[in-house]
């Protein structure tokens, strides 16, 4: 292969390289107005699924004091079953604001309980809600229905945010691409300084 070859063979991965790198860590999620910002249980993209599950009571927030998943996204005739974990003492759920009403009564501990939802075509959008007793600690949830919600571009990760953040395999990726990346220039100097025209003479 000659010097030229390889250079552009070289420059070429690269590039292909760091596209794949970028394109990987950018992901479409729902924008929930900071509504999840700062608080624990994460955030799953659930569309595709007829029944969804969320522990009421997950480790977060200080305590068992989290909605895990604590952001969905889901599709129109999914239901979501909220399943009591018993931690945490006395735990509800209660619309905040959105297009679907959420009521579950009086804040319960016992392990096991549950309270579902169906989300119809007609509760499309964004619906925010909480446990009563523990609102003021965080323990926060949202469900995004259908395609048409505002969305933002993050780094992919869950963490209950909406800001854009960078997952790991994202950053084990950008550390191989940078690796490979510098790598291949070592080796194109090396070609360039001490190598020759490599191509096989004609016989």
């Amino acid at each position: 292969m000659s010097r030229r070859a390889f250079l552009t063979a070289a420059g070429g991965t690269a590039a292909v390289a760091g596209a794949s790198g970028s394109a990987a860590a950018q992901t479409t999620e729902p924008d929930f107005g900071g509504y999840l910002d700062g608080i624990d249980g994460g955030y799953e993209d659930l569309r595709g699924q007829s029944e969804v599950t969320v522990d009421v009571g997950a480790e977060g927030n200080g305590g068992a004091l989290a909605f895990a998943p604590a952001g969905i996204w889901v599709d129109p005739g999914t239901t979501v079953v909220w399943e009591w974990t018993g931690e945490g003492g006395g735990h509800n759920v209660i619309t905040e604001e959105g297009p679907a009403s959420l009521d579950s009564g009086a804040a319960v501990s016992e392990a096991g309980t549950t309270f579902e939802h169906t989300f119809s075509e007609e509760e499309t959008g964004i619906t925010k809600y909480y446990c009563s007793p523990h609102q003021a600690l965080g323990m926060l949830g949202a469900v995004a229905v259908g395609s048409d919600i505002p969305t933002v571009e993050t780094g992919g990760g869950g963490g209950g945010s909406s800001r854009p953040q960078v997952p790991e395999s994202a950053k084990t990726l950008g550390v191989a691409t940078t690796f490979a990346m510098i790598a291949t220039l070592g080796l194109a100097f090396f070609f360039l300084k001490y190598g020759g025209d490599y191509e096989t003479p004609d016989e």
